[in-house]
């Protein structure tokens, strides 16, 4: 990443779209720079940590954007830690902030952050960010890591957050790996371990981080069970994974959502896995049921779902 700082001369400054002023110069550095770095070295990524509404930060500068590769999601980060500081009983009155982000999801080619800004000067770790007993703290934080890889975007995650330090990071000291002696944290390791294999191995998880096409509603609506259900799909649109995500420390038995395609779906992965420091609520099979339309959706799925938990199924 890149920082700039530019001096204000007269003459330099002119209006922008938004009302505000933009450094003609600081614009036309940033712009040949991604210019030369993307022709000069191929694969090379730029990533801006932008935080305005800065419209084409990650579009190519033929098109008028900056030229970056991709940028930061500062806006579902600060939404996703907001929504997650809840207590799951308050959840159902803050559904926006789940399903908000896909409003502007494929404005950029974003980058969905858990960065070191956020686990220091008084904001606390991830862990420690989470509410509930020990156990809940942990589900919810699996949840939250396990949603952000179903969600459209990259992923990046900050040193110790793969393992749940418990302490903010600092620079003066190591992690806090002798954690990794306690279940409930290398728990939490192996569920990172295996979203990231999942999401290299399953191109419906990739593929289409950055288009429509790659997503699909099945269901944002059920704030009382503080519940959604979402499709990922590939290029390939038959190769598609079903995203079920559960909020509250409630199992759902019986849960029905509509699902495009009749058959059995295979859990991929599930949060509230034993391995992963669960309640061994381990769905492996699903079935569809009975014809439905719910979210337009011409066959219904009905299984249960764990408590503070998200899982991966797909069809076979």
């Amino acid at each position: 990443m890149l920082y700039l700082d530019y001096g204000r001369k007269e003459g330099e400054w002119i209006p922008n779209q938004f009302g505000g002023h933009e450094n003609i110069g600081a614009v036309t550095l940033l712009k040949d720079l991604n210019v030369l770095l993307h022709r000069d070295f191929p694969g090379a990524m730029t990533i801006a940590e932008e935080s305005t509404s800065w419209s084409g930060v990650s579009r190519p500068t033929y098109a008028g954007g900056l030229g970056f590769t991709f940028k930061w999601n500062m806006g579902w980060m600060h939404d996703m830690l907001d929504y997650f500081s809840h207590d799951p009983v308050h959840r159902r009155f803050h559904q926006n902030q789940i399903t908000f982000g896909l409003l502007y999801a494929f404005n950029e080619n974003f980058v969905l952050v858990l960065s070191h800004d956020e686990v220091v000067h008084g904001k606390r770790s991830l862990l420690d960010k989470m509410p509930g007993d020990e156990w809940q703290r942990f589900a919810n934080l699996r949840s939250l890591y396990s949603f952000m890889y179903g969600h459209p975007g990259k992923k990046m995650l900050f040193m110790g957050g793969e393992f749940g330090q418990w302490c903010e990071w600092n620079h003066d000291t190591s992690l806090e790996w002798h954690l990794c002696n306690f279940d409930r944290h290398v728990g939490l390791q192996r569920l990172v371990r295996d979203l990231n294999r999942l999401y290299r191995q399953e191109p419906a998880l990739h593929e289409l981080d950055h288009d429509w096409t790659g997503f699909q509603w099945i269901d944002f609506c059920d704030a009382a069970n503080s519940v959604i259900v979402f499709l990922r799909k590939a290029k390939n649109q038959d190769n598609q994974i079903l995203c079920l995500c559960n909020f509250t420390p409630v199992p759902r038995y019986n849960y029905r959502v509509g699902v495009p395609a009749e058959g059995y779906y295979r859990e991929l992965l599930n949060s509230d896995a034993s391995i992963y420091g669960g309640a061994m609520w381990e769905i492996r099979e699903a079935f569809t049921q009975a014809p439905s339309s719910p979210m337009g959706c011409p066959i219904l799925l009905a299984v249960t779902l764990p408590p503070l938990s998200v899982m991966f199924l797909k069809r076979i």
